[in-house]
């Protein structure tokens, strides 16, 4: 079966119906036990052109292909942003409200950029639209089930957000290499979760999560 290729079509109606702008929107990292959880957004408007080749959700794109993809895909989608929420933020108020936190945190960066926030579609990736309950003033938010594989924007968003929170990984592993961040970003694999038994958790982790195995240290 040939690979589902992202277009803009989705962006195209919405922007022929009245949107100013389509603000392309994804997280990374929902479901990692050490790390922040990311949302990316990227910002589509008439007149970018073509998106780099091989544009895709970032789940379907090898590692090196990303690092490869992501800076042709900031230069395609020049008003993106990536926001984030700490392991301790996802710890004292919850993942959900945690990813509303990261992603007004992204809108507040492409507003100082210039980009029309309020005036924009938001095309959120998924059926559960997680991101108004932390907003201050309500935006036009779309939900789209596979918006990542279908939808250009939300696919940059999806490219930018995880180099930038795999990259981010890779400097903690540099602190604490024992876990595998490097390899694992975070996420619970077999190997992590041993590191964990045998070293207990860092800063980095999110305890709730963890509570079982000990209290994070001060890092």
């Amino acid at each position: 079966m040939p690979a589902v290729l992202p277009t803009d079509e989705v962006e195209t109606q919405f922007l022929a119906t009245g949107s100013r702008l389509i603000i392309g929107c994804d997280e990374v990292g929902r479901g990692a036990i050490a790390g922040p959880v990311a949302v990316g957004m990227a910002v589509f408007v008439p007149g970018l052109g073509m998106p780099p080749e091989g544009l895709r959700d970032s789940k379907l794109v090898s590692e090196k292909k990303r690092t490869v993809l992501e800076p042709l895909v900031r230069a395609w989608a020049p008003l993106h942003a990536v926001g984030m929420a700490s392991a301790a933020e996802v710890d004292r108020i919850g993942i959900v409200p945690a990813l509303a936190l990261a992603g007004k945190r992204a809108l507040g960066i492409l507003h100082e950029a210039g980009a029309d926030v309020a005036g924009a579609t938001i095309l959120l990736d998924g059926s559960h639209d997680w991101l108004s309950p932390g907003l201050a003033s309500p935006l036009d938010v779309r939900t789209r089930v596979k918006a990542d594989r279908d939808c250009v924007s939300v696919a940059a968003a999806s490219i930018i957000a995880k180099v930038e929170r795999d990259t981010l990984m890779q400097e903690h592993d540099a602190s604490h290499p024992e876990y595998g961040w490097s390899g694992n970003k975070g996420y619970g694999s077999p190997a992590h979760l041993t590191a964990v038994r045998e070293h207990g958790l860092t800063a980095q982790h999110r305890a709730t999560w963890l509570g079982a195995y000990t209290t994070p240290e001060s890092v």
